[in-house]
């Protein structure tokens, strides 16, 4: 496996979850394209987005938020780890972080029509 440029930590993470999910390295088809976006000429000339597709589950998923391309390597695999253990019916951080945010808009709504309906004066 590849070693990016993030903490040990890190790297550490993604062989564990890699192995965790059942998801190897062979299964992987990795394609490299330019970015969009902020990040003047260096983005332009270079091929830092990437396209990560896992041929088992056919998830595929493009990650370009950073300059680098290594990291966008690893975030992209972080993300499609996401995705498969979604797929799978387990409940991630990310699926928590929406639905705590679903909730507040839900709450948020109640709140305005109750305060929206008392008349004035």
């Amino acid at each position: 496996m590849p070693v990016f440029a993030v903490s040990e930590e890190k790297n550490r993470w993604l062989l564990l979850k890699m192995a965790e999910l059942g998801v190897r390295e062979e299964e992987l088809v990795e394609s490299f394209v330019r970015s969009s976006g902020n990040g003047g000429q260096h983005v332009n000339k270079t091929s830092s987005c990437v396209q990560l597709k896992h041929i088992p589950t056919g998830t595929q998923v493009t990650c370009m938020r950073e300059r680098s391309q290594s990291v966008n390597r690893f975030l992209a695999r972080r993300e499609l780890l996401e995705r498969i253990e979604a797929a799978s019916g387990v409940v991630t951080p990310e699926m928590k972080r929406i639905e705590k945010q679903r909730k507040q808009k839900a709450r948020r709504r109640r709140r305005g029509a109750n305060t929206g309906s008392i008349g004035r004066g």
